[in-house]
């Protein structure tokens, strides 16, 4: 269920990479017309302020990469252009397989989605996503992943499979960078222990999802507290965290 190692070498360039709303928030701020920055923007502002983005913005860069390394690779989503959008990247190996690979959930690698492979299995997988088990359910144009936490609790998610056109992609990326909700989110992949764990820091509150379970974290009172907390995690420019937090008690204290 692992990928080829061509699609492993382009996509291990993103495990330092969070997923979060906060450079969407410093860009709507910035005043430019159009939101949805393109790649060589993103890898200007990754090097001066160490951000990343949302899943639009990681979706696009990851394709440029894949691209730029000879990979085969397709933008997939759903709910475009709703507040509920969310959109990954499919790769194709040498021998034609895909492979799901979502950064904006912050999986720890992408997984075979092609029940016809013999290399497929339906069992619980480790390995994949942090803090839980994943299972694949293939459909003709959906696949179905089902999360089985260390609690016992079990989710699920469906993807669309379906490659979306470039043009429909970009729109529904420009028309999320615009649409802005005013809690703040940053998701990371962390080393734990002797496993990467999920990070993430959620509408002024923070926890660790591991194997072990999920821990809440003390709550931060100060705004500099919390730019200090996701600075630990991220290495993201203090002042930019600073300014953005700002920002988002504004949008609360409006609300």
């Amino acid at each position: 269920m692992l990928p080829t190692q061509s699609i492993l070498a382009t996509w291990e360039k993103f495990n330092d990479f969070p997923m979060e709303t906060l450079t969407k928030v410093w860009i709507y701020n910035e005043g430019s017309y159009k939101k949805q920055r393109d790649v060589s923007l993103m890898r200007e502002h990754r090097q001066q302020y160490g951000i990343t983005g949302n899943c639009f913005d990681l979706a696009i860069w990851l394709l440029d990469e894949f691209k730029k390394d000879g990979v085969d690779a397709y933008p997939i989503g759903h709910s475009l252009k709703k507040e509920a959008a969310h959109v990954a990247v499919v790769a194709i190996s040498e021998n034609g397989h895909r492979f799901l690979c979502d950064l904006g959930d912050q999986w720890l690698n992408p997984i075979l989605i092609d029940s016809h492979s013999e290399d497929f299995v339906n069992e619980q997988l480790s390995g994949f996503f942090p803090a839980a088990k994943v299972q694949v359910k293939n459909y003709e144009h959906n696949t179905e992943i089902l999360y089985y936490r260390p609690n016992g609790k079990i989710s699920r998610q469906i993807y669309n499979t379906q490659p979306i056109e470039m043009d429909e992609f970009l729109q529904a990326a420009e028309y999320s960078q615009s649409l802005i909700y005013p809690k703040p989110l940053v998701e990371c992949r962390i080393p734990y222990k002797n496993e990467i764990a999920h990070w993430e820091f959620y509408n002024w509150e923070s926890f660790l999802s591991t194997s072990k379970g999920l821990f809440i974290e003390p709550k931060l009172e100060s705004l500099e507290e919390m730019v200090e907390k996701i600075y630990q995690k991220t290495k993201y420019d203090k002042k930019m965290l600073l300014n953005v937090l700002e920002k988002y008690k504004n949008f609360q204290s409006k609300a």
